[in-house]
């Protein structure tokens, strides 16, 4: 079997591609759990809705970033790879 530099290379950036998607899975978790304590908080005070809902969006929105920098980095490696021209 004859691997070339050119295939490792591809190889090894897919397999990191998919390693980084694993990133979007605990933003999926935290924005779920965060969902789910501001249902329950504005059930428990609905006086209370609108500084509740815009705290839990805020803090969705910077726990997203975690997921989008692992998507990015995906990207990169399978349609942008840097590291063929290393070769």
């Amino acid at each position: 079997m004859n691997i070339t530099n050119e295939g490792l290379v591809l190889a090894c950036s897919a397999i990191g591609a998919g390693l980084a998607m694993i990133a979007g899975v605990g933003p999926g978790i935290g924005q779920g759990v965060a969902a789910g304590h501001g249902a329950a908080a504005v059930g428990r005070n609905p006086g209370a809705r609108g500084t509740i809902m815009s705290t839990m969006l805020l803090g969705q929105a910077v726990a997203e970033t975690t997921g989008l920098y692992g998507l990015v980095i995906a990207l990169i490696l399978l349609f942008a790879n840097p590291l063929i021209g290393k070769l």
